[in-house]
This record gives structure tokens, C-alpha cells and sequence, in this order.
């Protein structure tokens, strides 16, 4: 990873917004349930503590060779054990040492009964109640991201429940914001050699590829019991899908992926049925021949740790990917967002100082005083203007000194002086109605 590291340095802008680029790559582990998602997440922590080790003892011994070939470290100049965090609180054990372990969090069974849920609710709302908390938890991960490789995180065995729910969104976004991050689908390989069911793997993986917009590897877990090449010979050659199709069912196992297996041949579905499946199959293995092209897929065993090597290659390319496609667009998002928030800034100071204009301007205009002493010098028939010292006298222009209630002055008289009062312009004083 020092290679990658010092190349993605010297890519950084100095005016950037972002954090630097840590040393670590965050692995969100996901896939169908039953996939083997946490065995492969245990069988990779055992084989990069096992290449750590055998890193550690290779030094200490001053160049000795290593007796363990599978565990060569020539790649990497200091291996370290993966810093491993369990988002499923459902899990009953787990074949590695949790360093984040939602369950030490949230109590998946006390969640159910208080809230009266089911299993898969259960498991929501207990991710939901952890994600509120995520910050503290991305804090230590980035503390821990300068001295790992890699930051494994095993998410729950309902697939939907991380990839299409709003804390899983939070999760990832939160991640990718942090580190480097790359997104490792896992397939159970035998399960798959049906048409129908590698072709509804594909497609859930293009949805999750376009969905978080992250760098993406395909896992093909258990080759140990099923070899992958099937599944790639389909996605390099569409004649070969088609004649996997044209061969049997397309929802039973293709004849030639039983081969090897001494295993019958499926049954072949005749009629309006299989020509209906197998003219949807061909169509959706043309929508995704593009997707095919743009796609890293290893094949491993999370039983035997065959294809750990090639897994953490094709990370190291993800993450290469990240730095120079998806880095450059959180850098954008981020000064877009910085723009706004100037804008805004600069939007509600000019609003501020308009009030403010409005309330009374010192400079360049007149004051409330200025202005009345200005109205009441017209009306006096431009008599010399106020002084802004001088006190206001407040008077009524008919009625003299304005009287106040309790004082003992002569008020004047108001009342009704008769029908006959002349006011002496020829007019009488008015009836009252």
C-alpha cells in the first residue's frame, strides 16, 4: 500500500476540503444471506494476521526465509491485522475478534421486545439506534485508519436491510467521506449456476454498484465446493449464456456446471415457459454486458483462505479507482456545498444591512428627528430650521400646550353652546345627530 499512498499524495490539491488520504482501506463486506459474508470476512482477518505475523518474524529474523509460501508479504512493506467491525446484531458467533461490535451497542433481542418487532425488525432498528452513534465510532476508525491496511466491515445477513435502508446509506456515505472505500459483494458460487439465479445475483449487484457509486469487486465465495469459472465464461462470452439457457431450465442448474459433479443433468421445462425465461434471460445478460466489461471478480474460498491474494489485489485497485474517480467528485460536492454556505452567508448579511438602512442611516441622509424638524419648518412657513440639540416642543397647532390629566391649568371649554351659536363665518353650530 506505500505505493498507492505516496502516488495518491502527490494527487492531492493543497486547497482541498476533504481529509487527507489515510493509509487504511475501509471493505464493506455485503451479500445474500447464506452467502458466507462473515466467514469471508474471518477468513480474511486469519490470512492478513497470518501474513502480519509472518511479516513481524521475517524481520526478526533478518531475511530468513519464510516457511509459509501462501503468506508471501513482498506486496506490502508492513502487513497489519485488519481492523474488523460487526454491524449484524443478530449473529450468534463469529469466527474473528470484532475490534466494533454492534452488540456491545445495541441488545438485538431487547430491541424486539420493546418495540414488538420481528427478526428482520429487529435487526433495522437495532442497526438504526447504532448509526445514531455512527460519528463516534467513524472517529475511532479514523484514528485507526494511519496504522491498518485494511478496515473490514461485516454487515447483516438480510442484504436489504443494509444496502436500501437510510442507516446503511449513512454508514457508507460516512465511510467514503473518511477513507478510501470499496464495496466487496460476496456470491455463493454453487447457488448460482442456475441462469436464473446468477442472473438475479448480477442485477442486485449492478443495483448496489449504481446505488453507492463506489468501487466495486465480485466475490465468488466456496470455489472450493464450485468452481467460478462457469460464472465468468458467462460474463466474458454471451453465446456461452445462451447455450447454458438453450440447454435446460433456466431455473435449475446448467448441465454444464454439473458436469464436474457427477450430478444429473436438469430436467428440460418444454413449452410457452422456458421461452418466456430464457427470451428475459438473454435480454437482461445484454443490459449487462457493459456492466460485465467495468467489473473485477475473484473467486475465493473462506474455507481453505484460497484467493485472499487475489482479493487484496484487486483492493488495491478499487482503491486506486477511488482516489481518482470518486475522490475528485466528493472534492466538487464539498466545494459546492462551501459555496453555498458563502452564499448564504453573503445573502443574509446584505439582508442585515438593508434593515438595518431601513431603521436610519447617519451617513448620506436624514435621521426621524431631522426629518420632523424638516416637516415642521414647511409648515411654519419656512421659519429657521430645529436644531438637532434643541428640544422638541410638542404642541397641537390649534389647541395650544398639549394639558396633561392631572394638571391644574384651565382646560378648554368643549361644550354644546346651543343651536343658535353663530361661529362668525355665516355658519350655525350643527345639530348634534
Amino acid at each position: 500500500m506505500a505505493g498507492t499512498t505516496s502516488s495518491t499524495g502527490s494527487g492531492q490539491s493543497s486547497s482541498t476540503l476533504l481529509p487527507p488520504i489515510p493509509r487504511a482501506t475501509s471493505i464493506i463486506v455485503i451479500g445474500m444471506a447464506g452467502s458466507g459474508k462473515s466467514t469471508f470476512a474471518s477468513s480474511l482477518s486469519s490470512y492478513q494476521q497470518r501474513r502480519a505475523a509472518a511479516a513481524e518474524a521475517k524481520s526478526g529474523s533478518h531475511g530468513q526465509p519464510n516457511q509459509d509460501g501462501a503468506d508471501s508479504v513482498d506486496d506490502v512493506a508492513n502487513p497489519a491485522a485488519p481492523y474488523m467491525v460487526n454491524l449484524d446484531p443478530a449473529v450468534g458467533t463469529l469466527g474473528y475478534e470484532p475490534n466494533v461490535d454492534i452488540r456491545d451497542t445495541v441488545d438485538y433481542s431487547r430491541v424486539m421486545e420493546q418495540y414488538n418487532l420481528g427478526p428482520n425488525g429487529g435487526i433495522l432498528t437495532a442497526l438504526n439506534l447504532f448509526t445514531t452513534k455512527f460519528d463516534q465510532v467513524l472517529q475511532i476508525l479514523e484514528k485507526r485508519a494511519a496504522e491498518v491496511d485494511h478496515i473490514v466491515l461485516d454487515t447483516p445477513g438480510q442484504i436489504e436491510i443494509f444496502t436500501w435502508s437510510a442507516s446503511g446509506s449513512i454508514v457508507t456515505d460516512a465511510l467514503a467521506s473518511a477513507m478510501p472505500t470499496v464495496v466487496a459483494y460476496v456470491i455463493d458460487t454453487p447457488r448460482t449456476t442456475a441462469p436464473a439465479t446468477f442472473m438475479s445475483n448480477m442485477l442486485y449487484a449492478c443495483s448496489i454498484l449504481y446505488k453507492t457509486k463506489l468501487p466495486f469487486v465480485l466475490v465468488f465465495n466456496k470455489i472450493d465446493a464450485q468452481p467460478h469459472d462457469f460464472a465468468l465464461e458467462w460474463m466474458q462470452d454471451f453465446e456461452k449464456f445462451q447455450e447454458a439457457l438453450a440447454a435446460g431450465n433456466a431455473t435449475e442448474p446448467a448441465p454444464s456446471t454439473l458436469a464436474g459433479l457427477g450430478r444429473a443433468a436438469s430436467r428440460r421445462r418444454g413449452g410457452e415457459e422456458q421461452g418466456y425465461m430464457n427470451s428475459l434471460m438473454n435480454s437482461m445478460s445484454l443490459v449487462l454486458d457493459e456492466f460485465y466489461q467495468n467489473l473485477r471478480t475473484v473467486g475465493v474460498s473462506s474455507l481453505t483462505g484460497e484467493g485472499m491474494q487475489d482479493f487484496l489485489e484487486a483492493v488495491k485497485l478499487a482503491r486506486e479507482e477511488y482516489v481518482q474517480d470518486y475522490r475528485p467528485e466528493l472534492e466538487r460536492l464539498a466545494k459546492e456545498r462551501e459555496e453555498k454556505k458563502e452564499k448564504s452567508k453573503r445573502e443574509q448579511l446584505a439582508k442585515l444591512m438593508k434593515d438595518m438602512a431601513v431603521g436610519g442611516k447617519r451617513e448620506g441622509g436624514l435621521s426621524m428627528n431631522d426629518s420632523a424638524t424638516v416637516k415642521r419648518g414647511h409648515h411654519d412657513d419656512d421659519e429657521d430650521q430645529i436644531s438637532d440639540d434643541e428640544p422638541i416642543e410638542e404642541s397641537y397647532d390649534g389647541d395650544g400646550q398639549i394639558v396633561e390629566p392631572d394638571s391644574d391649568e384651565e382646560r378648554p371649554d368643549y361644550s354644546y353652546p346651543g343651536p343658535d351659536y353663530d361661529r362668525g363665518d355665516g355658519t350655525v353650530w350643527p345639530r348634534p345627530g
